[in-house]
């Protein structure tokens, strides 16, 4: 298991291609995909496509998305992390969780400790998280963490708020 950072409560690891269950477990729960761009995965091997071609190539430049345990039982509640988009040259900040640990802090923490890391220990100059208009609880969290509102965007034909910070922002989040 390769950890890739810890927050007070939290855990964030590379996936594996044993994980597919894992990205299956919410990856097929329409509440969880309600503001996202994706579709509901039918299987663990759609799921493991899913790793294969999306999350472990960008393990090579140092960014992906990584599994979100808890630190107190190692439970799985989600996933966290950076992806770089060739087509627009952004590093996007993401973050994807169970029903079950919606409203307790995690994802804000998962968030706030990736962003640092990613502007911090990776050096990237500008870090972009985007959330869907309606989905104000990502965008509560997008704002808690310190990003600035950037400006407007559609997306696949739904309206999206776009988020930067930038690395001589930072002392201002931490």
């Amino acid at each position: 298991m390769q950890v890739i950072l810890e927050t007070p409560r939290l855990f964030l690891r590379r996936f594996t291609e044993e994980d597919a269950p894992l990205i299956h477990k919410f990856n097929r729960d329409p509440d969880v995909l309600k503001y996202v761009h994706e579709p509901v995965l039918k299987n663990d091997e759609e799921a493991k496509e899913v790793i294969t071609n999306i999350i472990l190539p960008q393990y090579k430049i140092n960014l992906g998305r990584w599994a979100i345990h808890k630190r107190d039982d190692y439970e799985f509640i989600g996933w966290c992390g950076l992806k770089f988009i060739k087509e627009t040259g952004i590093t996007d900040l993401g973050y994807r969780l169970l029903k079950n640990a919606w409203g307790k802090g995690y994802a804000t923490e998962a968030a706030q400790y990736t962003l640092i890391y990613g502007l911090r220990i990776l050096k990237i100059k500008t870090i972009t998280g985007k959330a869907n208009f309606e989905n104000k609880a990502s965008i509560k969290i997008l704002e808690k963490i310190g990003m600035k509102f950037s400006y407007n965007e559609i997306i696949d034909g739904i309206p999206v708020k776009v988020y930067s910070l930038s690395l001589p922002e930072i002392t201002d989040i931490c």
